[in-house]
């Protein structure tokens, strides 16, 4: 049947199974359409909303045939408000999809992190930029993910799979590294190298800001000490100069409290960012 609002919307991370569960009811679905915002953050609940949450981000939107105009239309009217950006999918290419850029690579963060829960403490001290960015995502809430995962399984397993297949083939390669066998470490050698290179293929392809293709920046580091303020000011300089910060990565020093930040600008910006900055003492690092 039919209730009485004009429209249904959910905001699942899965499309195809609630989809699905919904048709197997009898229910009429031309007031329904499943949508999923493209964005999140590793903490949970109320408090780690921010007003920004959507803004620019991609909100997947699957119509069907049975789905009625106006309720499509309402749907694109509040992504609107949201400041994200629609993008219409099928719904079971939306969850392969998800996939591949959210679940599976969820997992493999948490298996990464995993190693570290019983690490040497000597060694957890050298943790770098490196290690915090490939394990951010694992400090999310397992209950959701569960949820998350045991509503997207299949698709999941697949990729999951061919990682597998992947570590298998790397391991081989790894282990003819150690042979005192110049073919056998030449052979293992090309196989790592391989892998690196897929790797390289695969980064490049990922969407820069705002869903661009990806831009070619430059960095300029500035080590700052960890004081309330030092962010804003190196902002409000480069603001000063004309330059515009593209992105931002900050590198904390182990054991001190001072820290690198990484300023990402076009090319063209570095010359002008660095000297303003070192007009203003801040100190540049090459």
């Amino acid at each position: 049947g039919r209730g009485v609002a004009r429209a249904y919307l959910d905001v699942a991370s899965v499309k195809g199974g609630p989809r699905r569960e919904l048709e197997a009811l009898g229910l009429d679905l031309t007031p329904y359409i499943g949508t999923h915002p493209m964005s999140g953050r590793e903490r949970s609940g109320p408090l780690a909303a921010t007003a920004d949450l959507f803004e620019g981000r991609p909100w997947v939107l699957t119509p069907t045939r049975d789905t009625d105009t106006e309720v499509l239309n309402l749907a694109l009217e509040l992504v609107a408000l949201c400041r994200a950006v629609p993008v219409v999918m099928d719904a079971d290419a939306h969850d392969r999809a998800v996939a591949l850029v959210s679940h599976m690579p969820h997992l493999v963060s948490s298996m990464v992190a995993a190693r570290l829960e019983h690490a040497e403490e000597s060694a957890v001290r050298l943790c770098g930029q490196g290690i915090r960015d490939v394990t951010r995502i694992a400090a999310s809430d397992p209950r959701m993910w569960i949820d998350i995962l045991s509503a997207n399984p299949g698709p999941v397993a697949d990729l999951l799979a061919d990682v597998a297949a992947d570590l298998d083939e790397t391991v081989t390669a790894l282990r003819a590294l150690q042979s005192a066998d110049g073919s056998k470490f030449a052979e293992g050698a090309a196989g790592v190298e391989s892998m690196l290179r897929r790797g390289n293929a695969g980064q490049v392809r990922v969407p820069g800001k705002h869903g661009a293709a990806p831009a070619a920046y430059e960095i300029v580091a500035v080590l700052i000490n960890d004081q309330p303020g030092q962010l804003a000011r190196i902002f409000a300089d480069a603001d000063s100069a004309g330059v515009n910060i593209e992105d931002v990565r900050i590198e904390h020093a182990t054991g001190q409290q001072a820290g690198l930040v990484q300023l990402m600008v076009e090319p063209r910006s570095v010359p002008v960012l660095t000297a303003a900055l070192r007009e203003r003492g801040w100190s540049i690092r090459q």
